[in-house]
């Protein structure tokens, strides 16, 4: 995309680029993209007679339409990530004063011409890698070896879980909000350090479309379990503020904290322990990247009848 005129006071792609990146860390390393638009007028300053203006025949504003360009150029820089659910976040702590606009617009479309050169190559040999793919998705052997090495690897929760016990509380939390946000929550906020009565922070899950349900959560870093007592405690703190409550920890629950969460008569809690924490992060493909590994065996006796 060339560098559009600014006119009628609409901001250039690449004048947004500061402004999203400053959006993304006061969301707190994350968000959606009406989050981070919603932000980012207010940062910039835009606006609502510039915000009104649409992009030609489109439904959405000129300035929409620019912010994608922004957040594609981050992305292709490797500054943002996003997901098939909508989230973009930042992919490390990045300080804004060391970002330039213009180099990070430059690099990119040296970037884009290379990878074009590159393109009649892989088509070349895209069909193949497809077919081999296939052929080996469509073996009942390899399937069923691919299933064991699964079964062989459980030991990588230990090491997820490893990891997380070393993050700062501050980015466990941060990692708290992006699990939600993946997962269709929004207006997702934390709240850890404001001594709210043990309350990290809240959000709101849509259902279907129809249903809100306002939801405060906490998550704890433990390696031990977690006891009735602080389940009652986190409840006290949620009472009359949400419908729902959400405990996440990276340990475990008692059996009697458990019964406790799910209490007749009470605010219902939910509760995500160590494990389900890890198929959660692997599910959104946070930090866990799967590998379809291809197994040879080697008959010993089919040689021995040449």
């Amino acid at each position: 995309m060339g560098r559009q005129k600014q006119s009628n006071g609409i901001p250039t792609f690449d004048e947004l680029i500061i402004p999203t990146v400053k959006a993304i860390k006061e969301l707190g390393g994350s968000g959606s993209i009406e989050e981070i638009n919603i932000k980012v007028y207010e940062i910039a300053k835009i606006p609502n007679k510039v915000l009104e203006i649409t992009h030609g025949n489109d439904t959405r504003s000129e300035v929409d339409y620019r912010l994608a360009w922004s957040r594609t150029y981050l992305k292709k820089s490797g500054i943002l990530e996003n997901s098939g659910r909508g989230i973009w976040a930042l992919k490390s702590n990045i300080v804004v004063d060391n970002l330039n606009a213009s180099e990070i617009t430059r690099t990119v479309r040296e970037k884009s011409k290379v990878e074009k050169r590159k393109e009649e190559f892989v088509s070349q040999i895209k069909n193949e890698i497809e077919e081999a793919i296939d052929n080996l998705r469509d073996n009942p052997t390899n399937k069923l070896e691919i299933e064991n090495e699964i079964n062989q690897s459980e030991g990588w929760k230990d090491s997820l879980l490893s990891i997380l016990y070393k993050i700062s509380p501050d980015a466990f939390e941060r990692l708290t909000q992006r699990i939600l946000r993946e997962s269709g929550f929004v207006q997702v906020t934390v709240t850890g350090k404001s001594g709210d009565g043990g309350i990290d922070g809240k959000g709101i899950v849509r259902m279907s479309g129809l249903l809100s349900f306002h939801v405060i959560f906490q998550c704890k870093r433990y390696k031990g379990s977690v006891s009735p007592s602080q389940i009652r405690d986190f409840r006290g703190a949620m009472q009359g503020r949400a419908d729902k409550g959400l405990f996440i920890t990276t340990g475990s629950f008692t059996r009697e904290a458990i019964r406790e969460a799910t209490r007749d008569g009470a605010p219902p809690i939910d509760l995500i322990d160590g494990e389900l924490l890890c198929d959660k992060l692997k599910e959104l493909k946070l930090g866990v990247q799967t590998r379809l590994i291809e197994k040879m065996d080697i008959n010993n006796e089919w040689f021995d009848t040449i």
